[in-house]
């Protein structure tokens, strides 16, 4: 059996990069991550998703669909939670 690279299925099922399916997931794959990072900064800070939302003026559901879906988060809204809510820092990168 012939195994195949992450990189390798993600091109055959999606598609190249550059293709806008392909270019539809690697953005929803990037938005679960913040998804992801936020929730478990918000663990280590022994935060609940409601004392989150109380430090950042957001209501626990919009903490909680952020957590699980990045999607829809302005920049804005991320360096509060980051900075105000969780008393860290956003680094962005951008590569062309």
């Amino acid at each position: 059996m012939k195994t195949k690279s992450w990189s390798k299925i993600k091109d055959d099922v999606y598609g190249k990069k550059g293709t806008e399916r392909r270019d539809t997931l690697e953005r929803d794959s990037e938005s679960f991550k913040i998804g992801l990072l936020l929730r478990k900064a918000r663990e280590d800070k022994h935060l609940t998703q409601e004392q989150l939302g109380e430090l950042v003026n957001k209501k626990r559901t919009y903490i909680s669909r952020i957590e699980n879906d990045g999607s829809n988060l302005t920049l804005k809204t991320l360096y509060e939670i980051v900075e105000k809510g969780l008393g860290g820092k956003v680094k962005i990168s951008i590569e062309v």
